[in-house]
């Protein structure tokens, strides 16, 4: 059950009067290894949020109970106010959620135009997966590619084979084709880990764009401080399962316990990706 006097960290943290996603007082154990301890957030309709930490902070765990992959021991999650808390994953997908991983998951033998084609079929299917799609839907595929190819930079590549594409190509594929999904917010697994420079600023270019023309929510995880700094409204800090800081990236940057046992240095430094932070053009 919620607290009945939440922390003022809780408090700060669920600061939306009515967040798109809630989740409140989560908890999660592997047998006896406690991996979340009492773990809330929230995000807002339109906001960028980014949840960072060590190493072996919870990340993926929490990721994988949001998402529905893993059902939390303790606590709720909250989706347009509706109790989602034990809905699997392919439930959370038809109510809107969508999921890239750290290693890109895409169809590595067919062409990007026929990975998208999945993804649109799979999108008209899952009202009914027992349905036929049929012509009217399949003859608006067409043209839902090539916008779904334009938003996401590939042009000439459409046809390329998807295993012979560049990793940072794969990992651009496959928000393609969760994109295709229509989703209302995004959940993104380390979207630029094992990325070039380069590669890290196209892609921080690319999700601003995308979120703000289909007007998505986000929550991602990542390392990169320069990625994070320059796409997130609204970070959250993990440290051995637990929330220990939740603001602007500017109160984060300030925060001496944050300083301490994660960012050191690093928020001053230049992990060679220039963006402008808060910048979601």
């Amino acid at each position: 059950m919620p607290s009945a006097n939440p922390s003022p960290l809780r408090l700060k943290e669920v600061g939306h009067e009515h967040p798109l996603l809630h989740a409140e007082s989560l908890d999660k154990a592997y047998g006896r290894i406690a991996v979340l301890h009492d773990v809330s957030l929230a995000i807002g309709i339109g906001e960028s949020h980014v949840v960072i930490g060590p190493n072996g902070a919870g990340k993926t765990t929490l990721f994988k109970v949001l998402t529905g992959e893993l059902f939390p021991d303790r606590g709720s999650i909250h989706f347009r106010q509706e109790n989602v808390t034990r809905e699997p994953a392919h439930r959370r997908v038809h109510r809107g959620f969508g999921r890239t991983f750290q290693v890109a998951q895409v169809f590595p033998h067919l062409s990007v135009r026929d990975n998208l084609q999945i993804a649109l079929e799979a999108r008209v299917r899952r009202a009914n997966p027992w349905a036929k799609v049929g012509a009217k839907a399949a003859a608006s595929f067409p043209a839902v590619i090539d916008t779904l190819l334009e938003d996401t930079g590939f042009g000439a590549q459409r046809d390329a084979v998807s295993g012979s594409l560049a990793y940072g190509d794969r990992k651009r594929l496959e928000l393609a084709m969760v994109l295709a999904l229509e989703p209302t917010v995004l959940f993104l697994d380390e979207p630029t880990a094992g990325m070039s420079a380069a590669d890290r600023l196209a892609t921080v270019k690319l999700l601003q764009r995308v979120k703000a023309r289909r007007s998505l929510s986000m929550l991602m995880t990542e390392h990169d401080m320069e990625v994070v700094f320059g796409l997130a409204d609204r970070i959250s800090v993990l440290h051995h399962g637990r929330l220990i800081a939740s603001g602007s990236p500017a109160e984060i940057r300030a925060d001496a316990r944050v300083r301490e046992v994660y960012l050191g240095n690093e928020a001053d430094t230049d992990a060679g990706v220039t963006v402008e932070a808060g910048s979601h053009a």
